[in-house]
């Protein structure tokens, strides 16, 4: 079996939707097909991720896809740029990675889990992520203090037992705060107790509350939160300050009551490797469709597993990205929590991928589908601009 040819498309073609998630098939002259996502669907790099999977697809032409190592390391050591990293990067290598494993897995017509060790569990717990948007099929940003406690009620009704929440990404009256960095004055601090105190006394102390900040705030104003959080059962803390310095990291978990993750934008064990090292993170968050793919993912969760860490695997892209994670989330045993972002709850997300993969109760049960179990019909590649490259 050789690699033919590759196709990359973007989901641009619905202006009302925040995400516009990057796919890339590649074909095989056997007739087999895998589907990668390459997950910078939103912010302001998918442009680039395309370019990238341009040069790195014109690489692996007439290549056995069942090389997978091989090919992986040809991207990261061959390319001269592959080892300066950084998120487009490996966004690419990531796509690239998880098709070549939704190959081989439909070749040998088993999931991707059976070829990583096979299942440690069947299903796996999902949190609701970002009900600062509410919790319904269309993101919208709420104002107030009850409107956030209302949206987390509505989802623990639909049997979720957790929720992901910043309190701080939006002010008073719905208005993106641009910063929440250095010594927040108390009219935020107290947005912030307010709402998370809102949030406890409507969902109960049985739900786990996960705090995200994206990474907004800082060592300072992560104390001062700190102080403010002590009393609310807070799961982990979510990027509390940029993830880039693990020793600044080390020095925040030192002083701070509540666990702390990060790890979306840490790429490759070697981004993650000073973090796990110095245990300055309880919960690694990598995203399979940017830290390096399946083939990465599963050494980093795996260097983690020696340091007592555990994986929550970043999720905010296309079906693609989410079926990746489901694989990884099957077989590692450090598993934490899936998350299920609002995103995925929209009917423009929802209609991307062959299976509409929700929770039912609060729980997924991991596809026993072949490959990473999910497909993009081609009514939706029809839809998008498409680059062939063979």
């Amino acid at each position: 079996m050789k690699i033919k040819d590759i196709e990359i498309f973007c989901a641009d073609f619905e202006p009302s939707s925040p995400n516009e998630p990057v796919f890339i098939r590649i074909n095989t002259d056997e007739g087999i097909s895998g589907f990668g996502e390459a997950g910078v669907a939103y912010g302001n790099a998918k442009l680039g991720a395309i370019g990238q999977l341009q040069d790195f697809g014109k690489l692996i032409i007439g290549q056995d896809p069942f090389a997978i190592e091989k090919i992986w390391d040809q991207l990261y050591r061959d390319t001269f740029w592959g080892q300066g990293g950084g998120t487009i990067i490996f966004s690419a290598i990531s796509a690239i990675d998880i098709a070549l494993w939704d190959i081989k897995g439909k070749a040998l017509n088993v999931p991707v889990y059976e070829l990583l060790g096979g299942k440690s569990r069947d299903k796996v717990r999902a949190y609701a992520s970002q009900i600062q948007f509410g919790w319904d099929n269309k993101e919208v940003p709420l104002p107030g203090i009850t409107q956030l406690s209302d949206a987390a009620k509505k989802a623990v009704s639909e049997g979720y037992t957790a929720i992901k929440v910043d309190p701080l990404q939006r002010d008073i009256h719905g208005n993106k705060n641009k910063r929440n960095d250095g010594f927040l004055i108390h009219e935020k601090l107290k947005l912030c107790r307010d709402r998370l105190v809102a949030i406890r006394e409507a969902i109960g102390d049985d739900v786990d509350i996960i705090l995200e900040l994206h990474a907004k705030t800082d060592f300072n104003s992560a104390l001062q939160i700190n102080k403010l959080i002590k009393d609310l059962n807070i799961l982990y803390m979510e990027e509390p300050c940029v993830s880039l310095n693990a020793a600044l990291f080390k020095e925040l978990r030192n002083n701070v009551d509540v666990p702390l993750a990060a790890g979306e934008r840490i790429f490759s064990r070697y981004g993650f490797r000073p973090f796990l090292e110095n245990r300055s993170l309880d919960v690694i968050q990598p995203d399979i469709a940017t830290c390096g793919g399946i083939s990465e993912a599963k050494k980093i969760c795996d260097m983690a597993r020696i340091y007592d860490v555990l994986v929550q695997p970043h999720i905010c892209g296309g079906p693609i990205s989410v079926a990746a994670a489901l694989q990884i989330e099957a077989t590692i045993p450090n598993f934490c929590i899936h998350e299920h972002h609002i995103g995925n709850l929209s009917n423009f997300s929802r209609n991307l991928g062959e299976y509409d993969i929700q929770p039912i109760d609060g729980y997924i049960t991991i596809p026993d589908r072949p490959g990473i179990g999910q497909n993009i019909p081609e009514l939706i590649i029809n839809k998008c601009n498409s680059i062939k490259i063979s």
